[in-house]
C-alpha cells in the first residue's frame, strides 16, 4: 500500500500550497497549507473534494494516475470555499457524467459560482449512498463554518470526511497521516486556524459534535492538514474546548504603543501578573504581531488585558481592529482589564470601557489611564489593576 492509500482503496490526492502568504488574503502562512482531497476506490468511485483551481492540473494528475481509464463516478462536496471547489468544473470537463452529489444549499452554490446545473444528486442529512463494499453517510452540519458545509462518512473504515472542521494550517510534508510525520508544530495552527476561521460559530460546532458523539470515529480527513488516526479523541478535544470558550488560567496583554509609554503600562501590569503567579502571561505589540496569532492565544487563555494610547481622538488603529476581530467572533466568557494614555485629550479608555460592555465579560473595575508619561502613582495603578485581575482570575 503506497503511503497516499492510508486506508484500504482510500487515496489522499491533496495538493500542499507553500506560495500563498495570506490565508483568505487576511492569516499569514508561514509553514503553508495543505488542500485536501480524498479519492475512493470501490465498485463505483467517490472524489471528496476538490482543490484551489491554481493546482488543478496537478490534482488531476494524481486523481489519473490512480484511476488510469476508470471513470469518476461520484464527487461529493461537503464544503463550498473555492479553495475546496474551485476545480470542479476541470474535473466535470474530464469526466463529463460524473454526478455530483450535495445538499441543496451546495448545489445552488456550485451553479451560482460555476454555472453548473446537472448531473446533480441532491442528499438530505442522514442519506446512505453505497458505493460496493463501502458505504458512505452524509451528515448535514451547517455554519461549521458556510452554510452548506456537511460531512461524509464511511461506515466501513469508521473514517470521517469532515470538510473545514479539525483543520489546520501548515502543509503536509511527507506523510499524510498524524502516524506518519511529527506533528508538534500543526497544534498551535489548530488553535490559530480555528480562532479565525470557525471561531464565531461555536454553537453550530457544538452541535455538529453532538450529532457525531454516538458515531464510531477512527480516522479525521479534514481539507486542510494532516489525516487525523492517532490523535482523534484529542482533535475532536479540541475542537470541543475550543467551541464551548474553555481556556486555560493564562493572561494575554495586547497592546498599542507609538513612543513607549503605553508599553510601559503594559510592562508594569505583566510584572505584577507573574508576581501574583500567573506563569502564562503572553505580550503583543499590535503594531508587529499579526492579529491571527492574538486571536489564538485569546481563545487559549482566560484572561485579557488591552492597552491602547489615544490617535486622533480615537482608539489606536492596531487596537480598535484588534477588538472589533473580538467582536465579530463573539468570544465568552473571559476575564477582562483595559488601560490607556493620552496627551492633551483622552478617548482610549473611554471606547475600550465601550468595547468591554459590549462583550458582557467580568471586567476589573477601574481602568488606568495616563497623561503623558508614566509616574510612581501611575506605576502603582497598574499594579493594582493586576492584582485586581488575578483575584477574578483564582476567583
Amino acid at each position: 500500500m503506497e503511503i497516499t492509500e492510508f486506508v484500504k482503496n482510500i487515496h489522499y490526492v491533496g495538493v500542499n500550497d507553500r506560495v500563498k502568504q495570506k490565508f483568505e488574503g487576511l492569516w499569514p502562512l508561514p509553514n503553508g497549507v495543505s488542500y485536501n482531497s480524498y479519492l475512493i476506490t470501490d465498485e463505483k468511485t467517490a472524489l471528496i473534494d476538490t482543490v484551489d483551481l491554481c493546482y488543478g492540473e496537478r490534482f488531476l494528475a494524481k486523481i489519473q494516475a490512480i484511476l488510469g481509464d476508470k471513470p469518476i463516478d461520484y464527487l461529493i462536496i461537503n464544503h463550498m470555499e473555492p479553495d475546496h471547489s474551485a476545480s470542479i468544473s476541470l474535473i466535470r470537463q474530464v469526466y463529463p457524467k460524473m454526478k455530483i452529489v450535495g445538499n441543496a444549499k451546495t448545489l445552488s452554490m456550485i451553479e451560482g459560482f460555476y454555472g453548473i446545473c446537472d448531473y446533480f444528486m441532491e442528499i438530505k442529512d442522514g442519506d446512505v449512498l453505497p458505493l460496493g463494499k463501502k458505504k458512505l453517510r452524509f451528515y448535514l452540519t451547517p455554519m461549521v463554518h458556510w452554510p452548506e458545509t456537511m460531512m461524509t462518512y464511511c461506515e466501513n473504515d469508521a473514517l470521517l470526511f469532515s470538510g473545514d472542521a479539525f483543520g489546520c494550517f501548515g502543509a503536509v510534508d511527507g506523510g499524510v497521516t498524524d502516524e506518519q510525520m511529527n506533528t508538534d508544530r500543526y497544534w498551535s495552527e489548530m488553535y490559530r486556524y480555528y480562532s479565525n476561521i470557525v471561531g464565531k460559530y461555536g454553537s453550530p460546532v457544538q452541535k455538529a459534535l453532538a450529532k457525531l458523539a454516538e458515531v464510531k470515529i477512527e480516522t479525521i480527513c479534514s481539507t486542510h492538514g494532516p489525516v487525523w488516526q492517532k490523535n482523534v479523541e484529542k482533535v475532536i478535544s479540541i475542537y470541543d474546548k475550543l467551541s464551548r470558550y474553555e481556556a486555560e488560567e493564562g493572561v494575554v496583554i495586547a497592546y498599542g504603543s507609538m513612543y513607549g509609554n503605553t508599553e510601559q503600562m503594559a510592562e508594569e501590569i505583566a510584572r505584577e501578573l507573574a508576581a501574583q503567579g500567573i506563569k502564562n502571561v503572553v505580550m503583543y505589540n499590535l503594531s508587529f504581531t499579526d492579529p491571527s496569532y492574538v486571536l489564538s492565544d485569546i481563545f487559549r487563555y482566560k484572561g485579557l488585558i488591552i492597552g491602547g494610547p489615544t490617535y486622533s481622538n480615537q482608539l489606536f488603529p492596531p487596537v480598535e481592529a484588534l477588538t472589533r476581530m473580538i467582536e465579530v467572533r463573539d468570544i465568552k466568557n473571559r476575564i477582562f482589564g483595559y488601560f490607556g494614555s493620552f496627551t492633551w485629550a483622552g478617548a482610549s479608555v473611554r471606547r475600550l470601557g465601550t468595547f468591554a460592555e459590549t462583550m458582557k465579560w467580568t471586567n476589573v473595575c477601574s481602568p488606568v489611564e495616563m497623561k503623558q508619561g508614566i509616574t510612581p502613582d501611575k506605576t502603582a495603578e497598574c499594579c493594582s489593576l493586576a492584582r485586581n485581575f488575578v483575584t477574578l482570575l483564582k476567583g
